[in-house]
């Protein structure tokens, strides 16, 4: 039976992936230690060479995840509160005219949780169309020498988007937000973002081979290259302007690391259990989707979600994917490395769902 599952999981995979002109290459991890299962899979080319299922590829925003880990595990020390206001872990350039909405400025009102579950209010330097002139995307791709730093997309975004609502009174995804939870992180532990990711999370969990693009190096070097991963045509991976994802997604991995992680997290290895359950601090993102604390959760729902897709992690805009299915007791990872391919992405991780239950 495991043999079966197996080959079927793998079948499917290939082919969608050999059937999109898109996609040119794609990773699928699936691991069910009560069923046995451990399938680690790679498909297309990246670079001159085949893509390896050891590559490690870049997770969008299914790093947020790891950022809410981080804030979780500083909380339990003590060293923060989901209830604070931001404006006392940023300076003032920065919170100066950060979420001003219909006149009034209520960036003093954001408080922690507020960045975390996208309830903010705030602008998304990523998706919102700018007031005049060009969105950030073509930004990324025209000036692909172009190394933003936090500050300076925080300030882009504050020059050019409309923020929302005030705080707690809907649902808009923020990248802005979670670059602003990056910055709190680096004035609450004293160190830069991608040496918290390191001392917090990669050393203890041994993920060797993780780093945050453009900021750090893995541990140990991988033999092959970072997947390609790919806006339009073009292959942005070696890009200095995608350093732009930060805290809000610019972690690279293997798949085999990323399993270490999401293992951690549902065994409350990183923090406890009351912590992962206060972190379910759930917003709504889209019907059947309810977003936490850098969690997304996907919710039974009559006519838009069956039951048997209920599951939590998180998922990229470039079909990255990271989820646990209780019912299942399984974990599902990977990438299609195309960006706008979010919904696909998912709609891979539903066929695993059904080649498993069948």
């Amino acid at each position: 039976m495991v043999n079966e599952k197996f080959q079927l999981l793998e079948s499917q995979f290939r082919k969608m992936v050999q059937n999109d002109k898109n996609i040119r290459n794609a990773y699928l991890l699936v691991h069910s230690e009560n069923q046995g299962l451990h399938v680690n899979l790679a498909e297309g080319n990246t670079g001159e060479m085949k893509a390896t299922s050891n590559q490690a590829f870049f997770g969008a925003s299914i790093g947020k995840m790891f950022t809410a880990v981080i804030v979780a595990m500083l909380v339990e020390k003590g060293k923060i509160s989901y209830e604070d206001n931001i404006t006392q872990y940023l300076d003032g350039e920065i919170v100066k005219d950060l979420h001003v909405y219909n006149g009034t400025d209520y960036t003093g009102e954001i408080q922690v949780k507020h960045l975390l579950n996208h309830t903010s209010g705030i602008h998304d330097y990523f998706e919102d169309k700018p007031k005049q002139g060009k969105p950030m995307l073509d930004h990324l791709l025209e000036e692909p020498s172009h190394f933003w730093t936090p500050k300076e997309t925080i300030q882009w975004s504050k020059e050019n988007l409309e923020s929302h609502f005030a705080p707690g009174d809907g649902f808009h995804y923020s990248d802005t937000g979670y670059h602003l939870l990056g910055l709190i992180i680096e004035r609450v532990t004293s160190m830069a973002f991608h040496r918290a990711l390191i001392e917090y999370i990669f050393e203890p969990l041994n993920m060797q081979h993780s780093y945050l693009l453009h900021y750090s190096d893995p541990v140990i070097k991988n033999e092959f290259p970072p997947a390609d991963v790919y806006i339009k045509d073009t292959n942005v991976i070696s890009y200095p302007s995608l350093g732009i994802d930060y805290a809000g997604g610019g972690i690279v991995a293997p798949a085999k690391d990323l399993l270490k992680f999401m293992k951690a997290v549902k065994n409350h290895e990183l923090i406890s259990k009351e912590s992962f359950e206060a972190m379910h601090d759930w917003a709504k993102f889209a019907p059947g989707i309810d977003y936490g604390y850098g969690i997304m959760k996907f919710t039974p729902t009559p006519v838009v979600l069956p039951k048997k897709y209920a599951m939590w992690g998180n998922a990229g805009i470039t079909g990255s994917f990271m989820f646990y299915h209780p019912e299942l007791e399984t974990y599902i990872i990977g990438s299609l490395n195309n960006f706008l391919y979010h919904r696909k992405g998912v709609k891979l991780v539903f066929k695993v769902i059904d080649g498993l239950m069948k």
